[in-house]
């Protein structure tokens, strides 16, 4: 079996931060989204991995690498234009070949493991096998209806969602799945639906299995969810300081603090992850909180948010909760007359003031 994880799209829900990084490469608890993928698929033994990449190909590859650091070889594919999830697959025809494959989503996060997944399907033998989970919003998902235990329909992002099981992005399929998108033509979006594909399969009298995900799973396009995603997995990590933190300093409940980062006169209070290199002096750290490599918060307090590497938060007037800041961002205060907000904001921004 070979995987495909899909890394193209603009990311546009994240802007400004997809403005000058892949969306998948935007860091969850200190790690780009990618790399759990890749994780959790070599963990099932899979070692030939295809990725799908567009206007972001030179940072992806510059990020993951030829997989040496998983054990796995990794071919970049790119994806002439984002027509959709079926088109990816028929563009990595040539490097799927005839082999069953798992299909990733790049920007997706689950909880539970796909070696399960890929042992059930190599056992069953089905022509595909899709992941789902009841949602609250169907009408932003592709949607499965199910009769008996089976998927009898499935439709992307309908208006009138006739169930609540959204399609999560993971899929397995074999050699079959490249005949049903070559008969598919674009849907009303422009683009080749997989869920039409997999329709297909299904139309064909071809047996499509359904796993309900266990544990949780997160599309992380956009602010919020890749917020949850970060407090998801921060639930998870282990307490490690290889850095120095002073007599001054708390630190609280579960908390990793990188090598070289300094402490001092600081409450941290986990779950939370502080990077290499970090500096947080005369500061708060709050729950659910990852700084990433090479920050520096001085004088502030910051909880349940993500903030990229190489940042500076210094005199902060108010607790800043909730945010994700992009890498190399400066957030102060000024002392001097008259006092006023002065803002270097780039498109698709959103700044809250609060009162």
């Amino acid at each position: 079996m070979k995987a495909l994880i899909l890394a193209g799209g603009t990311g546009s829900r994240l802007r400004p931060i997809t403005f000058s990084m892949a969306k998948q490469l935007v860091p969850v608890a200190n790690k780009p989204v990618i790399e759990y993928g890749i994780e959790s698929i070599a963990a099932a033994g899979i070692e030939d991995f295809g990725i799908i990449v567009g206007d972001t190909a030179a940072a992806v590859q510059a990020a993951v690498g030829d997989g040496s650091r998983w054990d796995i070889r990794i071919s970049y594919i790119p994806q002439p234009a984002p027509l959709g999830l079926a088109h990816a697959v028929q563009t990595a025809h040539p490097f799927l070949g005839e082999d069953d494959f798992i299909m990733y989503l790049g920007d997706n996060l689950i909880k539970s493991s796909v070696s399960g997944l890929v042992a059930e399907f190599e056992a069953h033998r089905p022509a595909a096998t899709i992941l789902l989970t009841p949602v609250p919003n169907p009408e932003s998902f592709g949607v499965a209806e199910m009769a008996d235990g089976r998927v009898t329909r499935l439709e992307e992002k309908p208006a009138h969602p006739r169930s609540n099981l959204a399609l999560v992005g993971v899929y397995l399929f074999d050699r079959r799945i490249h005949d049903s998108i070559a008969k598919l033509s674009p849907s009303a979006r422009g683009e080749y639906e997989i869920t039409d594909a997999i329709q297909g399969l299904i139309d064909a009298g071809l047996t499509v299995r359904s796993h309900i995900v266990e544990g949780w799973w997160k599309d992380t396009g956009t602010v919020e969810a890749m917020l949850e995603a970060n407090r998801l997995i921060l639930e998870d990590v282990e307490p490690l300081i290889e850095g120095d933190v002073d007599a001054e300093s708390r630190i609280e409940g579960r908390v990793k603090i990188g090598a070289g980062a300094r402490i001092e006169r600081s409450l941290i209070r986990g779950p939370a992850i502080i990077g290499p290199g970090c500096e947080v002096v005369d500061s708060f750290v709050g729950p659910f909180t990852a700084i990433d490599a090479r920050t520096h918060v001085r004088s502030s307090e910051i909880e349940y948010s993500i903030v990229l590497s190489d940042c500076e938060i210094d005199r902060a007037p108010a607790r800043i909760a909730g945010s994700l800041i992009g890498r190399d961002v400066r957030v102060g205060r000024s002392l001097g007359v008259p006092r006023a907000l002065r803002l270097v904001l780039g498109d698709s921004s959103s700044v809250n003031l609060g009162d």
